[in-house]
């Protein structure tokens, strides 16, 4: 059995009241905890540098926190001029695992911000014999993704999905845990304009999401993964 937990946090204009808030919650959350995106920041279009070096400060604060626990978050970094939007997971104190974002959301004005990923540089990486995808917000509407994650135990999705297409992030993320027949962990911010939606969400398809929370925390099975695979054999 394992504690999974989502985060379903606002971010607000304080960087620094953002990083107490998170803190506060992973310390309460369970053997995984993922995070809303850009969680520390918010997209601050007009803070960039500013939002880049928080970062450092807050990887800093939260790498003691993953001594025990698996910690999922993205936060805006400046790598040789160039900004990304680059999901950290942190284990045991360490970076166990980096992903940019790849798929910008145009609408939101990211293209015009953020240079996006490669589509290599998204790969399933494993922690302590567990399988792990990750996707960021939304590239949960490409299949071309979906496909890459095909064999994962868990898919981490740290998000900021509009409340004007709730429905659309709850029917993806829920659809994502049954075709690949493994546990989501959905995290989406609280803010007024998001969905929230964050939820926890089993191979067989069973959802635990509660938008009234800021931490959605629920043991899971394990064995939940190889049960659904033995009973509906689609080649995982």
């Amino acid at each position: 059995m394992m504690t999974f937990s989502a985060l379903q946090c606002k971010t607000k204009e304080d960087f620094n009241d953002n990083l107490k808030r998170v803190k506060k919650l992973v310390q309460r959350s369970g053997d995984i905890a993922v995070a809303p995106e850009v969680v520390m920041t918010g997209f601050a279009y007009d803070r960039f540098d500013e939002a880049a070096d928080f970062g450092k400060k807050a990887l800093e604060e939260m790498l003691p926190l993953s001594k025990n626990r698996v910690v999922c978050y993205t936060q805006i970094e400046k790598i040789d001029g160039k900004f990304y939007n680059i999901a950290n997971v942190l284990y045991k104190e360490e970076v166990v695992y980096r992903q940019p974002k790849i798929k910008l959301f145009k609408f939101g004005g990211e293209t015009g911000y953020f240079t996006p990923g490669k589509m290599d540089d998204m790969k399933i990486f494993e922690i302590e014999g567990l399988k792990f995808g990750l996707l960021i917000c939304f590239e949960l509407r490409f299949l071309e993704i979906w496909q890459r994650l095909r064999g994962s135990d868990i898919i981490l999705l740290p998000a900021m999905w509009g409340k004007a297409r709730k429905r659309h992030f709850e029917q993806l993320s829920q659809a994502l845990a049954v075709m690949n027949q493994c546990f989501v962990i959905a995290s989406d911010s609280a803010n007024e304009d998001m969905a929230k939606s964050s939820a926890i969400i089993s191979p067989f398809g069973e959802v635990y999401a509660d938008d009234r929370k800021s931490l959605l925390t629920k043991e899971v099975d394990l064995e939940d993964i190889k049960k659904m695979r033995r009973y509906m054999d689609i080649g995982l």
